[in-house]
Parts: structure tokens; C-alpha cells; sequence
């Protein structure tokens, strides 16, 4: 869930911001970068302490793509306290928080608690009311928060109300599909750059246009040049 919310948030040109711990932020993160999106993470150690030590590979793709950031200087003991502290600063950078799991009590829900004390909006995923790690999504949709299970109940808040349908059919599109239309926002009309900037076949490409064209997301203007509808 994590994974495929950055995935598809990311292509919708939303910067995913998340903290590079093991688990949800690496797979948000992760997310966010296979869609070709802008990622921030919050460290709780000092930048020159990845931790976990297994997301260092993780941490150089996101400096292609984003930003590191820690308000502890290099060198600095790391304590326990300091990854639930950083995230008032997650909060901060966000315009709303998204609570994938979370378990009633854990450093999570001081992200939900950062974010409401700012008056930003708090998106929860439910859960099984028996496992302990929904529990605390549960419990923020029982005090307000706002229920999330796809990445179009986030089109409101970033201001794509008057996009939602097309953006529904951009989500049901194919991978291939979406590639072709996220080259064509980012300027890439013509057959060549488009194909260039998506690594599909020629055959591919024109296949997914055609689907493209019959569904009304693109057009043709002529001479090999494309522009979205």
C-alpha cells in the first residue's frame, strides 16, 4: 500500500516525504523514485548515519532525486528519542500525512500528532480491527481522519478536484499507458522523445497510443507531435 500510494502520488508530480527508517518509509520512498517522483527523507541520525545501514543504497538513489535532511550535525550521538522528534519536521514539510499502519502507540502516530497540531490534514488506511499495527489508523479515523484506500481520495487536497475523473482513467491505465502520458506532461510530444524518454518499442508505443487516443486521454496535433486532453 505504501509502495503503490508514493508510486502513483509520485506521478501525479506530489513530492513524497518520508524518513528512510526500515519498512513504510522505504517502500514510500521507494515508491516515489520508480515513478520517476521527487522524495525527501527526514533522517533521526546525523546524515553521515544511515540507519538502517541497509537503505545506504536507497539514500544515494534519493540524492538523485530529492533531498536528505537532519537537524543533527555530523558526528552527533543518535539517541531513541531523536527518530519520533524528527517527525514534527516530516509533518512540517508535508501539506498532509498519510498513516499507512501504525500501532496505537509508536512513533507514527507523533507524526499524526505533529501534523494535526499544525491544521494539516491526516489520511489513515483502516485495518483489521484485530492486528495490532491498524490499530492506530483506527483509532485516527475514529478521532477524524480521513479514510484512504486509493490514491485519488488525496485528489482534494492537492487541488486536482477538477481533474478527478481524468485522473481515475490515468490510474486505470496500463504501466505503458502511464509512461507515455507522464512523458507527454513533462513536455515530450514528439514520437522519437517520448519513445526516448520511455524505453518503449516502437510497436509498444503505438499500440498504447491508439488505447490512449480511444479512451480520450491524448490527441494527435499532427506531424508525429502529441499533447494531452
Amino acid at each position: 500500500m505504501a509502495y503503490e500510494a508514493a508510486y502513483q502520488l509520485a506521478k501525479l508530480g506530489i513530492i513524497i516525504v518520508s524518513g528512510l527508517a526500515y519498512g513504510i518509509d522505504t517502500c514510500a520512498h521507494r515508491g516515489c523514485l520508480d515513478a520517476g517522483g521527487i522524495t525527501i527523507a527526514v533522517l533521526g541520525t546525523p546524515i553521515d548515519q544511515i540507519h538502517p545501514r541497509s537503505n545506504e543504497q536507497l539514500a544515494e538513489r534519493i540524492l538523485e532525486r530529492g533531498a536528505i535532511i537532519s537537524e543533527l550535525p555530523s558526528g552527533a550521538a543518535v539517541h531513541a528519542f531523536n527518530f519520533s522528534f524528527r517527525n514534527r519536521i516530516v509533518a512540517g514539510l508535508a501539506d498532509a500525512t498519510l498513516i499507512v499502519e501504525a500501532a496505537d502507540k509508536s512513533g507514527t502516530m507523533s507524526t499524526a500528532k505533529y501534523t494535526d497540531d499544525q491544521n494539516k490534514s491526516i489520511y489513515a488506511v483502516p485495518g483489521d480491527i484485530n492486528h495490532p499495527m491498524s490499530k492506530g489508523c483506527n483509532r485516527l479515523i475514529q478521532e477524524g481522519a480521513m479514510v484512504y484506500t486509493e490514491p485519488s481520495d488525496l485528489m482534494y487536497e492537492f487541488h486536482i478536484e477538477g481533474r478527478s475523473a481524468k485522473v481515475r482513467d490515468y490510474l486505470a491505465c496500463s504501466p505503458e499507458e502511464q509512461l507515455i502520458i507522464c512523458a507527454i506532461d513533462r513536455g515530450k510530444n514528439r514520437d522519437e522523445d517520448i519513445i526516448s524518454e520511455t524505453g518503449l518499442s516502437p510497436a509498444v508505443f503505438t499500440s498504447n497510443t491508439t488505447m490512449l487516443q480511444l479512451k480520450n486521454l491524448i490527441k494527435s496535433i499532427g506531424n508525429g507531435e502529441w499533447a494531452l486532453v
